[in-house]
């Protein structure tokens, strides 16, 4: 592997920025989307809203008073025994043969929750990542090249990207750990770059990277 120097790192650099930006963006919380509401009046042919009279010559049903009667009665007492049922604390019966809908809802909150994890620690390992580098590594490359792998960063902005567009699903999920073993590959390379290193003033980026490796990788 040919050494660099500190404009290779610059570029590497860049594109960790720029995927940083991009998970940043795609990790934010977005509010979802409120179902439009019906309208409860109808247009005109005039094109004025308000409700629609009826047309001269056409038959307009009458309703008798008390006809609606019997319904609305009917209504209140199944009104009444749903309230009945739900301070007796009777849960509905569950379908037959079907999965518990509170086992689903936990399910699916873990699960939920374990990627919401997981896009956190890529998020947080990407700006620590960006600082280390720009902080300790660029002025030791300034003394000495080092052998770098520009095109892992370069791939690892481009799955980014990719898995932004997602937003949810299988696909989002391959992507996330897609993102997660690039990032890993880039942090450990970096640190075998660093035993070719004349000095020890290598150490402490070593920890560093390290340190982001171990907070990547938890569970």
């Amino acid at each position: 592997m040919p050494m660099a120097g500190p404009a290779a790192l610059l570029a590497s650099i860049g594109h960790q920025a720029g995927a940083f930006r991009t998970l940043r963006a795609a990790a934010a919380p977005h509010p979802p989307r409120s179902p439009p509401q019906p309208s409860h009046t109808k247009t005109s042919g005039t094109g004025g809203s308000g409700p629609v009279w009826g047309s001269p010559g056409e038959e307009t049903e009458v309703r008798e008073p008390g006809g609606d009667r019997e319904p609305e009665e009917e209504r209140k007492a199944a009104g009444k025994s749903r309230k009945e049922g739900e301070e007796s604390g009777d849960p509905s019966p569950p379908s037959p043969g079907g999965p518990r809908p509170e086992r689903l809802v936990r399910r699916g909150t873990l699960r939920e929750t374990a990627l919401h994890g997981k896009m956190s620690r890529l998020v947080e390992a990407t700006s620590r990542l960006v600082q280390v580098e720009e902080s300790l590594l660029l002025p030791l490359l300034q003394q000495h090249p080092l052998p770098l792998h520009p095109k892992d960063s370069i791939e690892f902005r481009n799955i980014c990207s990719h898995m932004a567009l997602q937003r949810e699903g299988q696909q989002f999920e391959r992507d996330l750990h897609e993102a997660h073993q690039c990032l890993k590959t880039i942090i450990e390379k970096l640190i075998c770059s660093l035993a070719v290193f004349p000095s020890d003033l290598y150490i402490p980026v070593r920890s560093a990277l390290r340190q982001i490796l171990q907070n990547l990788l938890a569970v």
